[in-house]
């Protein structure tokens, strides 16, 4: 039987699921729109569906790296509730994610939401509606990088349970685990002090033109001389960006230096070079709008219903 675009259309008004799902639904179950309503049902899509216009802005960070450190995953995934972040059964699901990452070529949370979901024959997708369904909260894969590389070797540090998540590629042609430690170290800098750039070659001249207009007007507001802001505004630039720029940050565990002098440590002690080629930093609900609940008139509400 034919699925037209009414039918397609009548399922998705009756289940809120999506439109692709709604026509594999009728496909399978050819053309008889009840059975495509269970179909969708027994597949947790209707129940997820509705549940999908929550805000999921909790959740956690994973990462997961190859045993020889050239290849390394972070995913971020959501919750509606830290409660079900802290569920046993959404961590597995975090940290099965984020190792079929790891494994994958996909390139975007669209392909990974139709790879295979580990040894099963259900996708990425289809276990998620199933979590959702069950466990009762809307959840999402917001995001996922992939690092790889050939002469070097990945390291990560995780946050606070989940909260915040670092990956680090070292470039250098060390196979040493001192590499590693000195990698972790770097992305526990990272997750403190969330720096904008590895260093100041890297930095966007026009986020250096539009901190260097802030920073004048701020020394003119102040009432300095026309005649030193210039030189003055220079000073403070040179400040800020020490402060955004990883390799000129002191270190966390040993202020004394900078990550860049720390880096020099080891490129002595190990007798090679190490170039911090790329760093990416996940933290959980970042730049989400969260909804504000008034927890008392939401228990409240419920007593009066």
């Amino acid at each position: 039987m034919a699925i037209t675009a009414a039918m397609v259309k009548e399922l998705r008004e009756k289940t809120g699921a999506g439109m692709m799902d709604c026509k594999k639904a009728l496909e399978e179950a050819g053309g008889d729109l009840n059975r495509a309503v269970d179909i969708l049902r027994e597949k947790g899509l209707a129940k997820a569906a509705k549940k999908s216009d929550r805000i999921a802005a909790e959740g956690l960070v994973s990462i997961a790296i190859s045993n020889d450190n050239k290849v390394a995953a972070i995913t971020e995934i959501n919750s509606e509730t830290d409660f079900v972040a802290k569920n046993d059964e959404f961590k597995s699901f975090v940290q099965d994610v984020t190792q079929i990452v790891l494994n994958s070529q996909a390139q975007d949370v669209e392909q990974l939401l139709e790879e295979k979901y580990l040894d099963t024959d259900s996708t990425v997708k289809e276990v998620l509606n199933s979590k959702i369904a069950t466990i009762g909260e809307n959840m999402n894969i917001r995001r996922f990088e992939k690092f790889e590389i050939n002469d070097g070797q990945v390291a990560g540090y995780v946050h606070g349970g989940g909260k915040i998540g670092v990956l680090v590629k070292l470039e250098t042609s060390s196979e040493s685990q001192e590499v590693i430690s000195l990698g972790k170290d770097i992305a526990m800098q990272v997750a403190a002090m969330n720096p904008k750039y590895i260093s100041q070659k890297d930095v966007d001249q026009e986020y250096i033109a539009h901190e260097k207009e802030i920073l004048m007007q701020q020394a003119l507001n102040e009432g300095k001389p026309a005649d030193i802001v210039e030189k003055m505004v220079m000073g403070r630039l040179n400040k800020q960006l020490k402060e955004v720029c990883l390799l000129d940050q002191s270190f966390v565990k040993n202020p004394d230096i900078t990550v860049g002098q720390l880096v020099k440590e080891y490129e002595n002690k190990l007798g090679v070079s190490i170039n911090i080629s790329d760093v990416v930093r996940f933290e959980v609900g970042e730049g989400i709008e969260k909804k504000e609940e008034n927890f008392a008139e939401e228990v409240a509400k419920q007593l009066k219903n």
